[in-house]
């Protein structure tokens, strides 16, 4: 059966839709899970959603994906992500970057094995430990899979544990900008390109403070907005915006609305005000990255379009 994780994954349900003769009668459904509950199992299909019982549930597991992303592919929206969420402090082993901010985030304070390093395997991940060890950090690497297969195999021989699974999910900027009644349209949007006191204490709420790295990694994109909602002068919605990868690609980090004002289309609202503002700017294509096991916030992004591209391990020496 399928279990939190596979929440944002193709998955393939068989269910029973009568009885003949004394004998169960099955129909089968593919598509992305959407919602996993106690009762149901949401799930996007090609004809739309379809929500099924567990009681008609006769047997349901992940499959693969239709169509991996190539390796081209993977190494494109991986280095548009890292331009999104600039560390301060950088390195180089060939083609793969290492990077740091005082330990704010793993992102910005991982190895990305994309490319060559230059030198062998084993020796490249002995530099990283290296590196991260002269800065007093414990030596984190995000893979992105399948292409650093090979990397995470190396991993594992060594010992070295994994985060939960991330998501990197994508849909045609297009697809955002159109109208959709999930919006709040009495809400306006407001797009800054510098964050707000009360924007950065709810970033810092989120991430668990905020040191000056993180005001770094923040704000060092040249193209980046900064979404409020505010009602009756309160703010109640935020979210950030970044045209990289060369103008294609439009990012959505940090998106957050308060506990109360949530279910009430805000989220949508500051997505879609910042994507009107990245097609402006020549994007075409938006991404984001979600924890896996974050089961609402991949249930809202299937509901604005986005699917899983690829995912990534953060993966921490022992």
């Amino acid at each position: 059966m399928l279990r939190q994780q596979d929440v944002g994954h193709r998955i393939v349900v068989r269910r029973i839709v009568g009885i003949r003769g004394g004998r169960p009668l099955f129909s089968d459904a593919l598509g992305e899970l959407v919602e996993l509950s106690e009762t149901h199992i949401t799930l996007a299909t090609d004809a739309g959603p379809l929500r099924v019982p567990v009681g008609e549930v006769h047997r349901a597991k992940r499959v693969p994906p239709a169509r991996r992303p190539t390796a081209a592919a993977v190494v494109d929206l991986e280095v548009a992500a890292d331009e999104a969420w600039p560390a301060p402090v950088r390195g180089r082993l060939g083609d793969w970057r290492l990077r740091s901010a005082a330990g704010w985030t793993g992102r910005a304070n991982s190895a990305l094995p994309i490319g060559d390093p230059d030198r062998p395997l084993p020796a490249a991940l002995d530099a990283v430990q290296h590196w991260y060890a002269d800065r007093g950090q414990p030596a984190l690497v995000n893979t992105p899979l399948p292409l650093a297969a090979p990397v995470g195999a190396e991993l594992d021989a060594r010992g070295w544990t994994s985060r939960p699974p991330v998501l990197v999910q994508t849909v045609p900027l297009a697809a955002l900008t159109a109208p959709d009644a999930d919006v709040a349209p009495e809400r306006p949007v407001t797009l800054a390109d510098a964050p707000a006191d009360d924007w950065l204490a709810v970033a810092a709420d989120r991430k668990g403070g905020l040191p000056a790295e993180a005001r770094h990694v923040l704000t060092a994109v040249a193209r980046v907005r900064f979404a409020e909602l505010r009602v009756d002068g309160r703010l109640l919605a935020v979210g950030r915006g970044t045209v990289t990868g060369e103008g294609r690609w439009f990012g959505v980090s940090l998106l957050e609305v308060l506990p109360e004002a949530r279910r009430q289309g805000f989220a949508a609202a500051v997505v879609r005000a910042l994507a009107g503002w990245a097609a402006a700017e020549g994007a075409s294509r938006a991404f984001l990255q979600v924890e896996q096991r974050n089961v609402g916030a991949v249930a809202l992004y299937r509901r604005l379009g986005f699917t899983t591209h690829h995912t990534y391990l953060t993966r921490v020496a022992p």
